[in-house]
């Protein structure tokens, strides 16, 4: 077939089951496609989509005839009349025996090995030897359809060598084999065909549904996200208000508490200088009656000046404590409110992370050589003596520490550690320039993210700047996430499923390698090994997509 009959298949093509239109529609969106193969997808469906750009439909569009693969011709469509033809096998092959102009040939013959057009064919419908000829729809590699071995037709199909033989070959090499017609193996091999084209259809048809279930999931995720989002924007604000409102009440309650103090000492002052100044008085009184000479008068005014009444003001006092107990309380628990949403959001973003676990192996050609590797590489510890190690430009030197034999250059990875009985340990990734021969600042300028502790629970992150923290539980398996295109190397403790720390904002050019130091042995209280332990994953745990 030529060229421009092959560009003209594509076209009267049904993208759907793959053969030439039968009663070819368009779509609103200008693709053509057979009218039953076209229902058949928006059987059983809510939304109608074109099945070529997946343009989604408000409503079932009508389906306009397609005047082009569907035009009249004599009574018949294009597309039909070419199908006809296809079937026909109508091709460009030439007459052999025509001298000059060559007219088409319409036959093929085995035996001669020649073809003819219609007035060189008569001699084989008419000479009783030729009419034993094989004749066959004129093809143009006439050679394919005879043995070269034996130059004879390939009337005959081997079962058991699959192959396509004479009637010479059944004679020697394939004597003993299962033979049939060509013609029989043909029409086996057709049924199968049809059979293959059926399920073929029938994977189409379950495919494209599959697509619209998943993007009926996708767009009802969507809506449920974006409902989840305002609901908890709506509580967050409500919360943050209520927060600042209590606030503000707190302040003004404490600043009148204050005003109240400060108006209640003033008085107090203001009555005890009056009551310096009355005993100021009283004080000259008495020192003038003290040096009188009159008796009388002494015994008269006795009375009145020894016995006059006066405060007690040793039980008098200003409360220097601010009464905020109450507030103090509810405050406390806000706060516990907020480190269980924080918890939980831990435990969500955790089990979103699991699905990107990897397998994670120690690299012999990184680790320092103080350092003892497990036989199968999922363990790391601290030896006695110096390993009889070779020389390699990816070892550790000076750093005691390993890094794994699996690097990531894009993506997302997750993977766990076993750090149980541990009181000093380094954890995370580094990137592959790293200096391995010399003094490592295990901080991101040099390469590393990294957690790094000493003490058993004293935490140090060289970020910008430093962090030093610590744990009311300390973990036993610690889990490290990286998100190399979002910049975030995240480290969780397994077991309570809670957040430890996240390096966030950074940018990654290098492969990124898993980093892993068990530290000095302390005497023997940290001997213990870093051990790689699988992730397990449990199914409900696992949402549609990750996110942060």
């Amino acid at each position: 077939m030529t060229s421009s009959s092959g560009a003209l298949n594509e076209e009267l093509q049904c993208s759907i089951c793959l053969d030439v239109f039968t009663d070819p529609v368009t779509t609103p969106c200008g693709h053509n496609f057979c009218r039953t193969c076209l229902n058949k997808c928006w059987t059983n469906t809510q939304t109608c989509f074109c099945p070529s750009c997946k343009e989604t439909f408000s409503r079932r569009p009508d389906l306009e005839i397609n005047t082009t693969s569907g035009t009249a011709m004599g009574g018949e469509s294009f597309a039909q009349h070419f199908k006809e033809k296809l079937n026909l096998g109508e091709s460009e092959v030439l007459c052999d025996i025509c001298d000059g102009r060559k007219q088409k040939a319409v036959k093929s013959c085995l035996t001669c090995q020649s073809s003819y057009c219609e007035t060189h064919l008569e001699p084989h419908h008419r000479v009783h030897r030729l009419k034993k000829h094989t004749l066959i729809n004129a093809v143009e590699n006439l050679e394919d359809y005879i043995c070269q071995k034996h130059e004879r037709p390939l009337e005959l199909f081997c079962r058991d060598d699959q192959t396509s033989v004479c009637l010479s070959c059944t004679e020697g090499d394939h004597r003993t084999h299962n033979t049939v017609p060509i013609e029989e193996e043909s029409r086996e091999k057709k049924n199968q065909l049809l059979q293959t084209q059926t399920d073929v259809q029938q994977m189409i048809q379950n495919r494209m549904k599959k697509i619209q279930e998943i993007q009926h999931s996708v767009e009802l995720r969507k809506r449920n996200t974006e409902k989840e989002k305002s609901a908890s924007v709506e509580l967050f604000t409500d919360l943050i208000r209520s927060i600042e409102r209590c606030q503000s009440e707190l302040l003004l309650m404490m600043e009148e508490q204050q005003k109240a103090a400060e108006k209640q000492a003033e008085d107090l002052i203001k009555e005890l200088q009056q009551e310096i100044t009355d005993l100021k008085k009283r004080n000259t009184e008495l020192e003038q009656i003290s040096h009188t000479d009159d008796h009388l008068h002494v015994i008269q005014i006795f009375s009145s000046l020894y016995s006059r009444p006066h405060k007690n003001w040793t039980e008098i006092s200003i409360d220097s404590d601010v009464n905020v107990l109450p507030m103090n309380k509810a405050l406390t628990l806000v706060k516990k409110t907020h480190e269980t949403l924080k918890k939980n959001l831990s435990q969500t973003v955790l089990k979103c992370v699991l699905k990107f676990s990897v397998d994670v192996t120690l690299d012999p050609d990184t680790v320092n050589p103080y350092l003892i590797l497990s036989d199968d590489g999922k363990q790391v510890s601290l030896g006695d003596i110096e390993q009889d190690a070779p020389e390699n430009p990816k070892r550790f030197d000076v750093g005691l520490c390993v890094l794994a034999k699996q690097g990531f250059s894009s993506g997302r990875f997750y993977y766990e550690v076993q750090v149980k009985g541990k009181t000093e340990w380094s954890l995370g990734v580094a990137r592959e320039s790293i200096n391995r021969k010399e003094m490592i600042t295990l901080a991101p300028e040099d390469g590393f993210w990294t957690v790094i502790v000493k003490n058993e629970n004293q935490y140090i992150v060289f970020d910008n700047p430093v962090v030093m923290f610590s744990l009311r539980v300390k973990p036993e398996i610690v889990g490290v996430f990286v998100d190399y295109e979002e910049g975030l190397v995240s480290f969780y403790d397994v077991g309570s499923r809670s957040h430890i720390y996240s390096f966030t904002g950074q940018t990654f050019s290098d492969k990124l390698y898993p980093y892993f130091s068990p530290g000095l042995n302390e005497g023997g209280k940290n001997s213990k090994p870093l051990i790689i332990t699988p992730v397990k994953i449990k199914k409900e745990s696992i949402p549609l997509e990750y996110g942060k």
